[in-house]
């Protein structure tokens, strides 16, 4: 894997949340494949401060990778596979 510390985090993310269940404890309200998973959970575990795992999830909503959904307190977040799909069709058609 070859890039940046924070683009292979921001990969590792992504892989992560191809899978949530696999990768992450059920929160108490939902399941992380429905519901998505809180910056906290992914802080956790890539072992970092909150705000470094906001700073990365919030790139990559930006850019459509992922979506969001706010639930009282709290945000969670997961793939947006057809947004992921039509990134990946630009790059192969050579970008």
């Amino acid at each position: 894997m070859t890039g940046t510390p924070s683009g292979r985090m921001r990969q590792t993310i992504l892989e992560w949340l191809k899978d949530p269940p696999a990768h992450f404890p059920a929160a108490r309200r939902g399941d992380p494949a429905g519901t998505g998973v809180t910056a906290r959970a992914v802080a956790d575990k890539l072992g970092v401060p909150r705000r470094t795992a906001v700073a990365h999830l919030d790139l990559l909503t930006r850019l459509g990778l992922l979506r969001t959904r706010r639930i009282r307190c709290r945000t969670y977040y997961r793939r947006d596979e057809i947004r992921i799909a039509e990134v990946a069709r630009m790059f192969e058609k050579g970008w």
